[in-house]
């Protein structure tokens, strides 16, 4: 550890552990992306945030939090400290009757199921993975597919969270918030949240069946009952064979029984479809035969084929991510749907005007030589009719119903697919043309200019309570920069990226520093602390 660091450390009279390791490297789950911080940071309570907090301010660097690190993104990248949380993982307090729960901000998604379930509680809703951490979860924006729900934001009835000062801030609907809607997707770039306040629901069990079919009938039933059939809904499209699954689930009483054994779930069906992947990388026009195989194997080829099965709502609502990817998703009007995909259909297909199937895409991209991975997910949320606070940065429409569209591209043995970059500017080009915005734990290329017209003075009403909060960048870093905090002057502790390099392995090793732009770096930590203290406020809702 930096002597500097020591220093300043002892000059701390508590017995407040700094549970801090050094020569560490941080990875995101799909090894998209690496860094090596100087200090990696495990504290176990809010004692030990906030003096992490106020030891990172006397020594003049950056805070980056991390749960899982499932975003595929380089977002939690950092060369300075990285806190995770994986320690602060308990459940509070639970209220039965209310079905209230409290818990800190570290616990895994899967371990608040766990533990709900043995009080009869559950989460009202998931995405389709249970890795992330719950704070990470709610600060990126994770939503379900389900018109009967909002993003995961709209459980939480309150928040604490530990701001640049070191002191700890509570928010909620009734306090401080425009602070709670500020942090309820914060993308890390506000502070620590240390406490969530969840609203639970009493336990369900999810029947569940997908029916794979010709994706005509998707489409026909678009604008009946696709969406509302069942409380829970969600769809896969394949683009090459032009089919669907179509995934309902609804609330029942009956006996779990669990669904049938897949081989693509198992040990031989991982491998082969992993390898034929990796072939793929060398004969890309393999991919449509490939789709047609695997998904015919795991659905069944005969269009109508059918696979169902009761279970726990912690379970059925999960899926298998398989392998390392890329995930580019995008939230646009549910009206909108249909003509995204069938453009892209089009695009990706070549049709022509004979085709039934045809539509102009109008994609300047050409597809010629272009094969991509499947399916594309398709997923729906409810939020214009939330009578919660909206957070600031909520990519989900205001005037009707949210549907996302994920393109995901699998990354064989940690091997980059060779369709990445003009499949993605096509995508995103049809996507942005539709009004939509990108999901902010995802892959997207899009701009810090694209981003600030999509969300005006959404954006810049956050920008000004993130630098209220934290007005020297202690939590900003190049990601950061990049995409939501504009053009404006460097701040005093944002971390700027130095370099990156491709390492042996599979992924990108990104690089930063910390310029003290205040020219603090020779300071005492008291002349440090008293420049800082006119941060020491609350941020008023």
């Amino acid at each position: 550890m930096d002597p500097a660091i020591t220093s300043e450390l002892s000059k701390f009279n508590d017995d407040i552990p700094f549970r801090a390791a050094t020569n560490h490297t941080q990875s995101t789950w799909a090894r998209t992306f690496h860094s090596s911080p100087e200090l990696y940071i495990q504290p176990q309570s809010i004692a030990e945030v906030e003096k992490l907090v106020n030891l990172a301010r006397r020594c003049r660097r950056r805070i980056t939090t991390v749960g899982c690190g499932h975003s595929p993104s380089d977002i939690t990248c950092t060369s300075s400290w990285l806190v995770n949380l994986d320690k602060f993982n308990k459940i509070l307090s639970v209220d039965k009757e209310k079905c209230i729960v409290v818990m800190q901000s570290g616990i895994r998604l899967f371990a608040v199921g766990e533990e709900l379930d043995k009080v009869g509680l559950a989460m009202p809703n998931l995405g389709s993975i249970n890795d992330q951490s719950i704070a990470g979860a709610i600060s990126t924006g994770t939503h379900g597919s389900t018109l009967k729900h909002g993003i995961l934001s709209t459980s939480v009835l309150q928040l604490k969270i530990i701001l640049a000062n070191g002191k700890t801030e509570t928010c909620s609907p009734t306090q401080n918030e425009e602070l709670f809607r500020a942090a309820l997707i914060s993308l890390g770039a506000l502070g620590i949240i240390v406490e969530i306040t969840f609203q639970a629901v009493p336990a369900f069990t999810l029947a569940w069946k997908q029916v794979v079919d010709r994706d005509l009938s998707m489409f026909n039933s678009w604008n009946k009952d696709l969406w509302t059939q069942t409380e829970f809904v969600r769809v896969w499209w394949f683009p090459y064979t032009r089919r669907s699954v179509v995934w309902t689930a609804e609330k029942t009483k009956l006996t779990p029984r669990p669904p049938p054994k897949s081989y693509y779930d198992a040990w031989l069906g991982f491998h082969i479809y992993h390898n034929l992947l990796y072939a793929a990388q060398y004969v890309p026009r393999m991919l449509p035969w490939i789709e047609w195989f695997v998904f015919g194997m795991q659905y069944g080829f005969p269009n109508g084929s059918t696979t169902s099965a009761i279970q726990p709502s912690r379970q059925a609502l999960l899926m298998n991510c398989l392998y390392s990817q890329f995930v580019n998703e995008w939230a646009i009007p549910l009206h909108k749907g249909p003509e995204a995909l069938h453009r892209l259909s089009s695009w990706l297909n070549h049709l022509t005007p004979e085709d039934p199937d045809y539509v102009p895409h109008g994609i300047p991209y050409s597809a010629d030589g272009l094969w991509v991975h499947a399916p594309v997910e398709v997923r729906v949320t409810e939020t214009s009719n939330s009578t919660t606070p909206r957070p600031h940065l909520d990519p989900t429409c205001t005037e009707e119903a949210t549907l996302y569209l994920n393109a995901t591209l699998y990354r064989p043995y940690d091997m980059d697919p060779p369709c990445r970059t003009r499949y993605y500017q096509g995508f995103e080009y049809l996507m942005r043309e539709l009004g939509g915005r990108p999901h902010w734990a995802k892959n997207f290329d899009a701009n810090g200019k694209d981003i600030e017209e999509m969300y005006g003075n959404k954006l810049l009403e956050w920008r000004k309570i993130r630098n209220d909060a934290d007005p020297e960048g202690m939590f900003v870093g190049e990601w950061h920069r990049r995409y939501i905090l504009g053009e404006g002057r460097k701040l005093a502790l944002e971390e700027v990226e130095v370099g990156r390099k491709k390492i042996w392995g599979g992924g990108v090793l990104v690089m930063g520093e910390v310029e003290d732009d205040c020219g603090l770096s020779g300071s005492t930590s008291e002349e440090s602390f008293d420049h800082l203290r006119e941060s020491d406020v609350t941020v008023k809702g």
